[in-house]
C-alpha cells in the first residue's frame, strides 16, 4: 500500500508490504509514479547492484539508482525482478517501459525519516521523503 503524506517542501510516501522484497518493489513503483511518466510502448530493463551499510540505506540507494537511471535513460520502471536481497546488498532487474516525458521532477530520495521496520502484524513499512 502506498500513501502520499503532503508537506510544503517535500513529498512523503508511506510504503507498506508483506515482504521486504515487496517493500522494495512498492517503493520503486511509488518513486516512479511521482515522476508522472508518459509511457511509451517499448519495454525496457536495467540491472542494478547496490551495497550499503544497512537495510534502510540500501533501500534509499536502490531508489536513487532507479531514479537516476529513469532520468538518464528516459525509462519508467514499474516492477523489479529481485535476484538477491540481504541487509547490505540488492541485485535486481528494473522492468518497465520507455518514458516519452515526465510530468514532475523528483531530484532524490532522502535519508530523512527513512527507517525500515516491521509492525505487530509482520508487515514491513517505511516513510520516504523525496526532494522535489
Amino acid at each position: 500500500m502506498i500513501e502520499i503524506i503532503e508537506h510544503t517542501a517535500d513529498i512523503r510516501l508511506r510504503i507498506t508490504a508483506a515482504t521486504r522484497e515487496d517493500l522494495f518493489r512498492e517503493a520503486l513503483r511509488g518513486t516512479i509514479a511521482l515522476l508522472q511518466p508518459q509511457k511509451g510502448e517499448r519495454e525496457v530493463q536495467c540491472d542494478v547492484r547496490i551495497e550499503a551499510g544497512d537495510p534502510t540505506v540500501l533501500l534509499v540507494d536502490f531508489l536513487n539508482e532507479a531514479l537516476s537511471n529513469a532520468h538518464a535513460r528516459r525509462e519508467a520502471y514499474d516492477d523489479a525482478a529481485i535476484w538477491s536481497l540481504t541487509d547490505n546488498r540488492v541485485e535486481a532487474r528494473l522492468l518497465g517501459t520507455e518514458a516519452i516525458a515526465f510530468g514532475d521532477d523528483v531530484k532524490a530520495v532522502t535519508y530523512h525519516e527513512a527507517d525500515i521496520r516491521r509492525d505487530a502484524h509482520g508487515q514491513w513499512y517505511t516513510v520516504l521523503v523525496y526532494d522535489i
